[in-house]
Formats: C-alpha cells, structure tokens, sequence
C-alpha cells in the first residue's frame, strides 16, 4: 500500500477534483504523506491548482477519524489504489477510483468477473434470461458483478446466488446504504455470499450523477458486460459504452424489435457487441480472454499532462462535437479520446450529451 495511511487516503478521497490521475503525478514529485506538511505555497509549486491546494491545506482529520471509526464500526473494508487487494483490471481503467469501500468477501475482487445490466422495467422473459446466464456463469467460476438496482440486475444477482454462488454488487450510494429499498434480503445475501463495493462514503444517499459513475466501476472490474434489456437512453448503455471505452467485451441479447426494452441491445449489436443467445456465447469468448492471460487486457493509452494543455479540451467547445470530429483534430486514437472524455467527464470539465460532448463553462 506504499507508505500513505487509510487516514491519509481518505484526505485525498474528499478532495474535489483530486483523480487518480494527479495522485499519481504527485507520487512521482513527492512523498504523498508528505503533502499533508506542506504550505500553501508549496503546494502550489507541485503544480496544484489554488483550489486543490486549499483542500489539502484544510483537511478535516477529525472528521476523516470518525469516517474510519463508522467504517471500522460496520465491517468496513477500505482498499486504496495503493493496496494489493486492488482488483488489477479496475487499475487500467481512466478514472479509477482511489478507494473502494467493500462489505463482505473482499478475495472476489481480484476473481475474473463478467457484468450483467439491464432496464429497471424489464420484462418476466428479460428477468429469466439475466438469471439464467448468471447462475451459469457462476458455474463455470465466473463471478456476475451488477448494480443491485430494480429489473435486470436483481434477477442477475439472484441467479448467481443460487446454489451457493457469489456475486458482486456496484453501489452507487455508501457501501452501508440499501438502495432500492426493496433489495433489503437481497442486499444481506450478497453481503453474506458476495460483496458489496462503493466509491462513496459511507451514508451518503442515492444521487442521480453518482450511477453513471458507478457504472464505470461495473465495467471495469469485469472482462465483459452482457445487456439483457435496455431502452436506448438508460444507465445499462451507459455501463456498454463505459466498457467499450475501457477495451472490455460487449454481449447483447437481441429481442422482438417492437419491444422497446430491446432497442439498446440493438443498437449495440450494430456497433459490433457479440450477438448473444447463451451463456456459453459469453464464456467461450472469455475463456479466449483468459487463456491469454486473465489480467494482461491492454489498457487505453493515457493522456496525463495537464488539462491545459490537453488537446481533446482544446478542440471541444460550447457547441456539440461529436468523438469522431474530436479524433480527426486532436488525431488520437478514438480509444484514447473516449477515455480523456471520460477523465474530464468525472472531472465536471465537459458533459455527454446526446451526439457528442460539449465543454462546460467552469471547465
């Protein structure tokens, strides 16, 4: 875990604006538990912005001291960025979180994991096929991570919990917080069978902005996402395009084309996601993964030079560029500009919006 405390990592954690990203650039500047010492001065010498200088100036250890105590209190595991417990492909991905806050059996973080997400309304067929391709994957040793929301995921969860299976819940509330509150039974087996993982704090409430970013964590502690229903605006497509972005597998299961819910899929299925009918569809495909070596999935070449500078937030303005355009001016692979989008995305420098990005004015 290098030299910087669970204390010290949650002083980083509630600095706003302070990504991984810049972590590590300090890292390689000075000892990060040496910054906690420094004067405004000098920590504006690192390179840190007036803002972010002032956070770490005025750090609230005594508050920071009841965050650990509540944690140890409710069976709390913090793993840092800097822990070896850190599920290896989450590290790939831009934007990983600095901690994650886990209840439960912490050993499946670091188990290959496949993704199954869908719509809240899903149909009785929809909900079947989630929990049928969960309980078999889970057969084969594939643990089924999902968001624990209505429809899709809580069929998946249940599948994968059925004769004895584990599975992963992606909260996007604090780890202690059971949301939707219907999920409660379903909430105490995953945390007896399975894990329960948060970026948030504990008891910080469900907000909307914070599912899309949960959904980035789904995807990238799994080597695919499998899409059982979704409309074409919704949170799952969201967890599909995330995926993309990080290098990752995309299942879809295709349906009737008068039904709605089947629209999402279809539009994946047409940006090149594997048409998928079975359970052995996704594990042939991962086995493939596996087999050239579990955890060596190439990830997407990163830009970490100052904001500033940054090309992508040069060449995007205040009206609607798409990530085509951005690519033939920046002249960047179209991975690396989809995850820069995704930094500066988390970062409230720019927002998706419905064909493309545009720069925001606090940007």
């Amino acid at each position: 875990m290098g030299n910087v405390s669970i204390l010290q990592c949650l002083a980083l954690h509630v600095c706003k604006g302070l990504g991984v990203a810049t972590i590590k650039a300090l890292q390689a500047k000075c000892d990060l538990s040496s910054l906690f010492e420094l004067s405004l001065k000098d920590l504006k010498q690192l390179g840190l912005s007036d803002t972010l200088a002032q956070q770490l100036h005025h750090i609230d250890w005594p508050y920071l001291r009841r965050v650990a105590a509540q944690c140890t209190q409710l069976d709390i595991e913090i793993i840092s960025y800097f822990d070896t417990r850190y599920p290896p492909l989450l590290k790939e991905i831009a934007s990983a979180p600095l901690l994650l806050f886990c209840k439960g059996n912490t050993q499946l973080l670091s188990q290959p994991q496949i993704a199954i997400v869908g719509s809240r309304n899903a149909t009785a067929t929809g909900l079947q096929i989630a929990s049928d391709f969960a309980y078999q994957l889970n057969q084969v040793g594939l643990i089924v991570t999902s968001g624990l929301a209505r429809g899709i995921d809580g069929a998946a969860h249940k599948g994968a919990l059925a004769h004895s299976g584990a599975t992963i819940a992606v909260l996007g509330t604090g780890v202690d917080i059971v949301y939707p509150r219907r999920h409660n039974i379903l909430y105490q087996q995953v945390f007896e069978r399975g894990l329960l993982v948060s970026e948030f704090l504990p008891g910080c409430g469900p907000q909307a902005n914070h599912f899309p970013r949960r959904n980035r964590i789904i995807s990238g502690l799994s080597l695919g996402v499998v899409l059982v229903e979704a409309e074409i605006k919704s949170g799952s497509l969201i967890t599909a395009r995330f995926a993309l972005e990080q290098n990752r597998e995309v299942f879809a299961v295709p349906g009737s084309i008068k039904n709605p819910l089947s629209q999402g899929c279809h539009y994946l299925l047409k940006q090149g996601a594997k048409l998928t009918e079975c359970a052995e569809d996704i594990i042939e495909d991962v086995s493939f993964l596996s087999q050239n070596g579990l955890y060596s999935i190439e990830s997407v070449m990163k830009n970490d030079s100052p904001q500033e500078d940054c090309p992508v937030l040069q060449n995007l303005g205040f009206e609607v560029t798409s990530i085509d355009t951005l690519t033939q001016r920046t002249q960047w692979p179209v991975e690396r500009v989809a995850a820069r989008l995704l930094d500066l995305e988390l970062e409230d420098k720019v927002e998706r919006v419905l064909d493309g990005y545009i720069k925001l004015a606090r940007g």
